[in-house]
């Protein structure tokens, strides 16, 4: 974290320290403690929300509710993860399964907090508006929402993730070798070798000379020295050190047409095949979510039925939601 002292809020330290969990997740340090506050945190959360959902009917439904809501997201978190690591596997991702759950808890943690932040908006509905269908759609789009800024935060510790594994290390990569400067004779001038980069050692060419440099197709080109050595250069005593890679002023830089390769256009930024992968999986999980919602339910409610635990499993979620819609 930015801070010296660390915050006892596990969704603080998500939403101020981000690029710190995206961190702690792709060093696998302490992966379990932090897994374990953010299911902590997520199921109390989860929990509370779930009560204010309940008591539109009464408070035994509002105890019900708070173990079914934390439960409906950890049995999907359960049921889709292995999609998820499978997916990463098949293409090549280095996301182990530790690293998958710590990714998908905070999209959990987010949602959760932000929901139970809505609670007092929903709390204040249920008590000046005895509106079963309306306190219904109102909880859904909370849920709703609030699962998409989840969902952003999955979304951007993935892309953190698959940048940190395709990207090479600092350590693998060899410095480029510095060579020495030469010694250049009175009267001559430095010339970069032909074929060589920018880095190449010069070395000394008696003025009016030809230099051949070849191309990239194998052709050679000739670069003309100046017949005539600067005045600025030609006073220099024998074995002068020049710079590598240093030209006098008035030198024409040689041609290298294989220093820039020509560009090709419209060639599209190709998005890694995880990240596509990805945003299928989280479709999968809202399905999955939305389903096993509705197999749970009641979470509201209806004040017009007894008490039940549990419903008879009949129609699905989206037909429930339409038929809210259209009895408003």
């Amino acid at each position: 974290m930015s801070g010296d002292r660390p915050s006892p809020l596990v969704i603080e330290r998500i939403l101020r320290d981000r690029e710190g969990i995206w961190q702690q997740i792709v060093a696998e340090r302490d992966l379990n403690v932090l897994t374990g506050r953010m299911l902590a945190s997520s199921a109390v959360a989860l929990a509370c929300y779930g009560a204010v959902l309940g008591f539109f009917h009464s408070p035994l439904m509002a105890l019900t509710s708070a173990l079914k809501l934390p439960l409906l997201f950890l049995v999907t978190l359960a049921i889709c993860l292995p999609t998820l690591y499978l997916f990463n596997l098949v293409f090549g991702a280095r996301l182990s399964v530790r690293q998958s759950l710590a990714l998908v808890m905070v999209a959990i943690t987010v949602t959760s907090m932000l929901a139970v932040a809505f609670a007092p908006i929903s709390l204040f509905f249920l008590i000046t508006a005895d509106d079963y269908q309306f306190f219904k759609l109102l909880n859904v789009a909370i849920l709703t929402m609030s699962a998409l800024v989840g969902l952003r935060f999955l979304t951007g510790g993935m892309q953190v993730l698959n940048d940190h594994g395709t990207a090479p290390a600092a350590a693998d990569i060899p410095a480029p070798a510095q060579p020495a400067p030469v010694a250049v004779p009175a009267g001559s001038v430095p010339v970069a070798a032909p074929g060589a980069d920018q880095g190449a050692v010069p070395v000394a060419v008696p003025a009016g000379a030809a230099v051949a440099e070849s191309t990239s197709n194998g052709a050679a080109v000739a670069a003309q020295t100046p017949a005539q050595v600067p005045a600025q250069w030609s006073g220099q005593p024998a074995g002068t050190a020049f710079p590598p890679g240093m030209l006098p002023p008035g030198y024409p830089a040689p041609h290298r047409p294989w220093a820039n390769p020509p560009v090709r256009r419209g060639e599209p930024s190709q998005r890694p095949a995880s990240m596509t992968l990805l945003y299928i999986w989280i479709l999968l999980f809202g399905f999955v979510g939305t389903q096993l919602a509705w197999t749970l339910r009641p979470f509201f409610g209806d004040p017009g039925q007894d008490f039940s635990f549990f419903r008879s499993i009949d129609g699905n979620f989206y037909a429930a939601i339409l038929r809210t819609i259209a009895n408003l």
